[in-house]
């Protein structure tokens, strides 16, 4: 067996601790989709990704695996593996762009530095509302009655499908234990169901949260995907314009507290990024 680098990060993290946690497994030629899907099984961590060589157009290729299945994109996977390519690399400050290579395709990757080392954000794969909406019912049973906001819950794709409501009180967000049963049977091969409501947190436009139970998780810490699925709903409903940027609180509720950045670009692109920490610097063999 061979012995691979590994990185276990917090992303979308201001310390250690927050945010959402990520096994990153360096040079992962060799490993079949069985060994990595195992692997992230073993880990037990809401994603771990494989880095591997890319092909022409990219400057490193990633795969995603949740504890049961691989993913096409994932919005901290894609910034932790970012994050971990250029500490690897010891990248100066002068670079400030890279590219993604995932079963999505290719994501331009922005770099920035600041005191803290390289920080990230990735352009997400561009987001559509599906046809599918959910049995009115089978919303009202999962959030127990909780009040909803504007926007009709829909199921929405950008590389990861995630079920989306609005709720019309972050208070009521924070304190909701929702049925996991019924969030589980909404269907439509979506990871989960992701809320948002107003930010109640200073410097903070959006609280989340994200349920996904079919992942074996009650709850996702902090969503990348999600987060950006929600950033493209609030664009196709004029809420956000072109050019806005803003950032959103998640996790508090499993003791994360993570901060995730949004922007969407003039020609309606949404990046997804935020602040990365480092835990766990080791090897692995598998």
């Amino acid at each position: 067996m061979s012995l691979r680098r590994y990185l276990q990060l917090d992303v979308f993290a201001h310390r250690i601790g927050a945010g959402n946690p990520l096994a990153v497994v360096f040079d992962a030629q060799g490993l079949d989709d069985a060994a990595m899907q195992s692997f992230a099984a073993w880990m037990h961590l809401p994603e771990t990704v494989f880095l591997l060589p890319p092909d022409a157009g990219a400057d490193y290729r990633v795969r995603i695996f949740t504890p049961t299945r691989e993913l096409d994109f994932a919005g901290h996977p894609s910034v932790g593996a970012a994050w971990a390519v250029l500490d690897a690399r010891r990248v100066a400050a002068g670079c400030e762009a890279m590219v993604q290579q995932c079963a999505a395709g290719l994501l331009p990757v922005r770099v920035a530095h600041d005191a803290t080392g390289p920080r990230v954000s990735v352009r997400t794969p561009a987001a559509k509302r599906l046809g599918v909406e959910p049995d009115a019912a089978a919303v009202r049973a999962a959030l127990h009655g909780l009040p909803l906001g504007e926007l009709r819950p829909a199921l929405w794709d950008n590389g990861a499908r995630w079920w989306l409501a609005e709720v019309a009180d972050a208070r009521a967000l924070r304190e909701l234990r929702p049925d996991l049963a019924a969030i589980a049977a909404l269907g439509g091969d979506a990871l989960g169901l992701a809320l948002f409501a107003p930010g109640d947190v200073a410097g903070c436009a959006r609280t989340v949260r994200a349920f996904c139970p079919g992942d074996g998780f009650a709850e996702d810490p902090v969503t990348g995907s999600a987060n950006a699925a929600v950033a493209a709903a609030l664009l196709a409903d004029g809420r956000l314009r072109a050019g806005e940027s803003y950032s959103a609180s998640q996790g508090r509720e499993v003791g994360r507290d993570g901060r995730v950045e949004l922007r969407v670009d003039e020609d309606g692109a949404v990046w997804v990024g935020g602040r990365v920490q480092a835990v766990i610097r080791g090897s692995v063999e598998w």
